[in-house]
């Protein structure tokens, strides 16, 4: 009985030591406490100053780590120029003139450079710089697990195929699900729409030729319709116009994302399809309800994006500059 007991509890501890996010994935929350200890609050100090000059950029941070990790994994390769011989995912049809942000991570790095060289990646940088955004909008805080590696290379053809606000629900989902998340993770990784703003290009179909019929989506609110009409006029030149992803709170991080999408005032297609399915709808109807339940799963689902295809130990580099390999 004894030797059973132990070996129960060697096993036990076996699993234990294996899905413990300390080493998963070969990251670790203590990563740089000894080689650059000063990095949370050069990160933290840097994004509040950003904030503090443009209040659309905490919600862009977030959007461009997102955007890292669903392209080849989280290893900044969005953050890289192209250059003749490496077309990087700047100018891929999601991106273009559209994802912003590179000159907050740029200063954060040379800041980085200069107390700490050759020691902490873009990659970091970018996981970092999203969680601080979102704490900073009075949104979750949570512990971000370290030590990737910024990746040598990067695709514009994986950027052109980032989840769209156009596909049905059950493509995106399966976006997610190619890269280790869950049907639920859409539900609260969409959460992030809580602040921040869209061009009209993204829901103008929405106004004014829904599906094709000419008419607007018959599901939007009849007020928020009105206003965005106003906002995004059925003309190209309006559709790089801005409206906010959430009227209400724009700039705060919160759960009034899911309490529009409650009240049919989800700005995106894609924010109002999560009504369309019972999973999604549940979850949608009990974050609008409970803001604490969506903080604490919406760290968990940010934790699990930013483990996607990281790269750790000896693999890639620590860019010293985050546009270019070394």
């Amino acid at each position: 009985m004894e030797f059973i007991s132990n070996k129960l509890l060697f096993i036990s501890m076996f699993w234990l030591v294996i899905l413990s996010p300390l080493v998963c994935c070969q990251l670790y929350y203590n990563f740089y406490d000894t080689t650059c200890p000063n990095l949370t609050r050069i990160v933290r100090d840097n994004v509040w100053s950003a904030m503090t000059k443009d209040t659309r950029i905490a919600a862009s941070l977030l959007r461009l780590h997102f955007h890292d990790c669903f392209v080849i994994g989280c290893d900044a390769s969005v953050l890289l120029d192209d250059t003749d011989t490496l077309k990087g995912e700047k100018n891929a049809l999601p991106n273009k003139n559209s994802i912003r942000g590179f000159e907050v991570i740029d200063t954060i790095k040379s800041a980085l450079e200069k107390t700490c060289p050759s020691t902490v990646s873009c990659a970091d940088i970018l996981t970092l710089a999203a969680r601080e955004a979102v704490y900073l909008s009075k949104g979750p805080f949570w512990s971000v697990p370290l030590g990737r590696r910024d990746g040598t290379t990067a695709s514009e053809s994986e950027a052109n195929n980032l989840p769209s606000p156009f596909e049905p629900l059950e493509n995106i989902t399966a976006k997610f699900v190619s890269k280790g998340l869950e049907k639920k993770d859409v539900a609260i990784l969409s959460g992030a729409h809580t602040f921040g703003f869209a061009q009209c290009s993204t829901f103008k179909p929405r106004l004014f030729d829904f599906d094709g019929s000419g008419k607007s989506d018959p599901t939007l609110d009849a007020s928020l319709l009105e206003n965005l009409q106003k906002q995004c006029p059925n003309q190209v030149d309006s559709d790089t116009n801005l409206a906010p992803l959430d009227a209400v709170t724009t700039n705060t991080f919160d759960n009034m994302y899911y309490k529009n999408v409650v009240n049919n005032s989800g700005l995106l297609e894609s924010d109002q399809a999560l009504l369309g399915d019972s999973t999604t709808a549940s979850l949608v109807n009990n974050y609008s309800k409970w803001p604490n339940l969506f903080f604490r799963d919406f760290a968990v689902s940010m934790e699990k994006m930013g483990r996607i295809g990281a790269l750790t130990g000896q693999q890639g580099q620590i860019r010293t500059n985050c546009r270019v390999v070394n």
